[in-house]
């Protein structure tokens, strides 16, 4: 296969494209959306990390300025955590629309995350976010079936693909030449899609670090597969097609097919075949299982009546006066722990069921690569469901162990002969409320990202391959006249 007759071929289809003034008419309008899109997702971002600046700042301003409380009562003060957007969220904003933002943290109960976008909005965010991520992954899918599906069919019915075959040009050489020019002709869409994402990534000091450098990097290189493929299988339809007409019907039944109804109907099932809990009814299941174990806040629940009773003996004592700790704090602190181990196993069941549900989307990669492509792009911008979950656990765990904090100053600082929690004596020194460390979302690692993703990775490679071979296998019996 001479390499020089394959650049030629593409640059011949490349020059031939931009021929049409209604292509450049095109790229110019995509161009101009895409660059208002950024601009308008870079100005949500920055309105939305400059709001959970503000409120997590007054948060824990209105934590510390609290005086000389009881720590139980403290406890119940709760604080909040607010998650940070991935600054790559910019170019796919993924499932940002539909979860949380903030949680209440407090001891005992474990809040949801709430106020998303979604919910805060019309209902026609529910049909989907407009972002860089959108118009890469289904409007330009489409631009790229609309201006190659005649690149063979269109010779054939002209007769000058038989000329060339003449020439000296093998049928794969043309083949790949044809799919090399419409990656070409493409590449004036997605490029400065790609380049807009390297731009965000360095635009702010506070966010540029070798993370996002890596994640960038990843993002490019799926594009850039997703794109070949699809180059690819755009000139194999149309060599495969005995006209132009039937070439475009067939490319358009595959956008449809495989960029609109599969992965719409994988979620139907999904959530059929593996329903999930509403948030009363998990609310109510950890409730439960709590009430079976024990209540803490009950003076005469058998359980913690069995705990105080080993308490005293291993302390030498017949009174709760006499233990050298707060026995109340005590109490708050086993009730906490026991109820967070409920709400975990709890919590895992409900994950569970929603990893559930996505698996048939998932498990559907190795025949969609549409889906291949959502998912690597959401992953790599921090915005998929992994992504919210570790934020979901960090926030828990921050909560456990701001409870346990407060029952350790319980049990250290207020005495067993307290009656209430009223009176100078019952409480604690405002300093103590300082000395709890500040809530800090981190990011999911990439490693941990690229582990979720792995498969993902593994057939995108897989579909340019077999792409590539099936232009081999394609170019041995491929007939000029049909």
């Amino acid at each position: 296969m001479e390499k020089q007759i394959v650049i030629l071929i593409a640059k011949q289809s490349f020059k031939k494209a931009f021929s049409n003034k209604g292509l450049l008419m095109l790229c110019f309008i995509f161009l101009a959306t895409l660059t208002y899109i950024t601009i308008n997702s870079w100005r949500a971002f920055e309105k939305h990390h400059h709001a959970v600046e503000h409120h997590q700042e007054k948060s824990r301003q209105s934590w510390e300025d609290n005086p000389d409380k009881h720590p139980h009562r403290m406890a119940h003060f709760g604080s909040f955590a607010f998650r940070l957007q991935h600054p790559l969220s910019i170019f796919d904003s993924g499932i940002e629309s539909y979860t949380g933002n903030s949680i209440f943290l407090e001891a005992h109960k474990q809040h949801t995350a709430n106020f998303s976008e979604a919910s805060l909005s019309t209902g026609l965010v529910r049909f989907g976010d407009l972002n860089i991520a959108m118009m890469l992954q289904l409007i330009l899918p489409l631009i790229i079936f609309f201006i190659g599906y005649s690149s063979i069919t269109f010779e054939r019915e002209n007769g000058t693909l038989k000329i060339i075959h003449i020439q000296g040009a093998k049928i794969k050489e043309i083949l790949l030449g044809k799919s090399l020019g419409l990656f070409l002709v493409s590449s004036l869409f997605f490029i400065p899609a790609l380049l807009s994402l390297w731009s965000l990534s360095f635009i702010n000091n506070e966010t540029a670090n070798s993370a996002i450098v890596i994640r960038s990097l990843l993002i490019t290189m799926s594009y850039l597969l997703f794109y070949i493929m699809l180059s690819c299988i755009t000139v194999i339809l149309s060599a495969r097609s005995k006209n132009s007409n039937k070439a475009l019907i067939s490319l358009l039944g595959i956008w449809l097919l495989f960029f609109i109804i599969i992965p719409k109907t994988a979620q139907v099932v999904g959530n059929a075949m593996h329903p999930n809990l509403s948030k009363i009814e998990f609310k109510a299941a950890v409730e439960a299982e709590v009430t079976k174990k024990g209540d803490s806040h009950n003076p005469n629940d058998p359980y913690f009546n069995s705990v105080r009773d080993s308490i005293l003996k291993a302390n030498n004592v017949t009174d709760i006066k006499d233990l050298p700790f707060n026995y109340s704090g005590f109490l708050m602190s086993k009730g906490e722990k026991q109820s967070a181990i409920i709400y975990k196993n709890q919590y895992q069941k409900l994950i569970e069921t929603y990893r559930k549900q996505n698996s048939i989307t998932n498990g559907l990669v190795w025949l969609n690569p549409y889906l291949v492509i959502k998912n690597l792009s959401m992953s790599l911008s921090g915005t998929d469901f992994d992504t919210y979950v570790n934020f979901l656990s960090q926030t828990e765990s921050y909560r456990y162990k701001q409870s346990q904090y407060m029952n350790d100053l319980q049990m250290k600082f207020i005495s067993n002969n307290a009656k209430s929690s009223e009176g100078k004596i019952h409480v604690v020194n405002k300093a103590h409320w300082k000395s709890l460390p500040v809530f800090n979302y981190k990011y999911l690692p990439i490693n941990k990202t690229l582990a979720n993703q792995l498969f993902a990775i593994i057939t995108l490679f897989i579909w340019v391959v077999l792409a590539f071979i099936i232009i081999s296998k394609l170019s041995s019996r491929f007939k000029i006249i049909q």
